[in-house]
């Protein structure tokens, strides 16, 4: 985008020198906005997981290993799976 074409955005109807444009309507706005450091990570939209260490039998490790790359995410979907049953199946005892 040129220059000028940038220019009118922000001086032009709309843009932030416009009267109703919500940082002109509320002073300050901007300057509040988190802004993320050169080489930094903004934050984390999702929950971040937990790093552990586990150990597992070899035939366990090899199968998942042997599915190719993402072979830890798929043994978490089936670890999550599992917790999911075992906790569906709880609730249904309690009723």
């Amino acid at each position: 985008m040129a220059r000028v074409a940038k220019a009118a955005l922000v001086k032009g109807p709309g843009g932030v020198g416009d009267a109703n444009h919500p940082v002109a309507i509320a002073p300050g706005v901007a300057n509040k906005a988190k802004v993320r450091q050169p080489g930094r990570r903004g934050p984390q939209k999702l929950p971040t997981k937990v790093a552990v260490t586990v150990r597992y039998s070899p035939e366990v490790l090899d199968y998942f290993k042997a599915t190719g790359d993402g072979w830890q995410t798929r043994m978490n979907d089936v670890l999550r799976r599992h917790v999911e049953e075992q906790l569906h199946d709880q609730q249904h005892r309690a009723a």
